[in-house]
């Protein structure tokens, strides 16, 4: 299958990338390139069109099978920067790309959602069946373009939204605003895991190589079963409190230690979640990473790349900084030379 990863540049896409090659599908990606220069190592070597998803043209999906969307303002905080931008460009350009899509004849448009669309629960437990409760505008217009995307589904154009439990693992272009990888990094660099809140909060967790595999398998999975689906990717035994997070950091990297910042209070964001809807969608689907293997793969590779700091993997940070240099502008579009001399 021809298939084209949006935002292939980022975190989530070089793993993806990587397991769609691997699984024997022609891969070819689209990217802005906002951070690309965050990259501690190159990913997998395709052919990546250069462009904003928000000006997406049909000639960009020619011969193109299926969509991959990662593509977007990529966490809660981004979402904060300007909730109009998300709107733009998290729901405007993500229907925008899959009307495109099913006009050019693509089969297949996988929507990469999130399991924050749960917010604050007010169940001991979640899953697909209960009414999303987002509490952010990254959570609103995940639901938002989940709904108008299934409403584009048709017999010959297949649209499945996966919500991603909280990522954590080595990527390339590695994240350091999830708390996993956040963890471990302040582990290694400084002894020090601090949380900025009372660590009470729940999170599922998953690994970006199980992400990975849920898409290809998403990709084979029969249209009548997938189509229009939304479910969750993740394991029941993946659910933590952030503080037992910290504690297993903690047990991997000796001498470290757990620190609370001064007046830290609960996350309102908090959430335990099932995920029997994917092992009926994705019978082969099953977790190989947990907490613990996930903590080892990172310390190993953080030590391979000489991980100096964690400023880089931080996204809004890298944006800010694009920002104030003159690169790119309020719409998070690149400044051509003229512009940023101004």
């Amino acid at each position: 299958m021809h298939v084209l990863v949006t935002g292939n540049l980022g975190y989530l896409g070089p793993p993806i990338v990587q397991a769609l090659l691997a699984a024997g599908h022609e891969v070819q990606g689209l990217d802005s390139g906002l951070f690309e220069a965050t990259a501690l190592e190159p990913g997998p070597a395709i052919y990546t069109c250069r462009r904003d998803i928000r000006d997406v043209e049909p000639d960009d999906l020619q011969g193109v099978e299926a969509v991959v969307h990662l593509a977007g303002l990529s966490n809660d905080p981004l979402g904060m920067l300007d909730p109009a931008l998300t709107a733009e460009i998290n729901l405007v350009a993500t229907v925008r790309l899959a009307h495109l899509a099913r006009r050019v004849g693509v089969r297949r448009f996988l929507f990469a959602s999130s399991c924050s669309v749960y917010g604050a629960t007010e169940q001991p437990w979640v899953d697909e069946h209960t009414p999303p409760r987002p509490v952010t505008v990254y959570g609103e217009y995940k639901v938002a373009a989940e709904q108008r995307l299934a409403a584009l589904a048709t017999p010959t154009f297949c649209v499945t939204s996966v919500r991603n439990a909280t990522a954590f693992g080595y990527s390339p272009n590695l994240r350091t605003d999830l708390v996993v990888n956040d963890l471990v990094a302040g582990a290694l660099l400084h002894g020090e895991i601090r949380l900025n809140s009372d660590g009470s909060a729940w999170r599922p967790l998953v690994h970006v190589q199980d992400i990975a595999q849920a898409v290809v398998l998403t990709l084979a999975a029969p249209v009548e079963t997938a189509n229009r689906a939304v479910f969750n990717v993740g394991s029941e035994a993946q659910n933590y409190t952030v503080i037992s997070i910290a504690r297993a950091v903690a047990a991997h990297v000796p001498g470290s230690r757990v620190t609370i910042a001064p007046g830290a209070s609960a996350d309102r964001r908090s959430y335990r979640v099932r995920f029997e809807r994917i092992r009926h969608i994705l019978p082969a689907f099953h977790c190989e990473y947990d907490l613990h293997a996930g903590i080892d793969e990172l310390l190993a590779n953080y030590q391979r790349v000489g991980l100096r700091s964690r400023d880089g993997g931080v996204r809004l940070a890298h944006l800010q900084r694009l920002r104030t240099g003159g690169q790119i502008d309020n719409r998070l579009r690149f400044c051509t030379p003229a512009e940023a001399s101004v």
